[in-house]
């Protein structure tokens, strides 16, 4: 097997677990699962009011970026719960920086959801 074909199904494999990952992530996390039913909503409001497609184009990453943020915060979560179970003031601010970043990307989405969205309802 030469290196294009080791490489190719190296990439295929990466994909593979990636979308296991995600799965993983939209089948077992309360809280991706919320993020993942706003995205749908919000994205049956952009064919109901048939927004343009810079609009989408904004959607669509505002979507991508709270559920990604999401992802790894649910993965530092888990990283350190692994690490220290019990309470400790270092873990809980390492889980609160990344809530804290979670926050800062919902934050963007709802500013770019208004600002999409205003003119439609006004």
């Amino acid at each position: 097997m030469g290196k294009t074909s080791k490489f190719v199904i190296g990439r295929l494999r990466a994909v593979g677990y990636a979308f296991k990952g995600a799965l993983l992530l939209l089948t077992t996390e309360p809280s991706i699962q919320v993020q993942a039913g706003i995205g749908v909503f919000m994205t049956g409001l952009g064919f109901y009011f048939n927004i343009t497609s810079v609009e989408w184009i904004l959607q669509i990453f505002a979507i991508g970026l709270v559920m990604s943020i999401e992802g790894l915060n649910t993965t530092a979560e888990a990283i350190a719960d692994f690490i220290h179970p019990d309470f400790h003031n270092k873990i809980g601010f390492i889980k609160d920086i990344a809530a804290g970043a979670v926050f800062i990307a919902s934050i963007t989405a709802v500013i770019i959801g208004v600002l999409i969205y205003f003119p439609y309802f006004v």
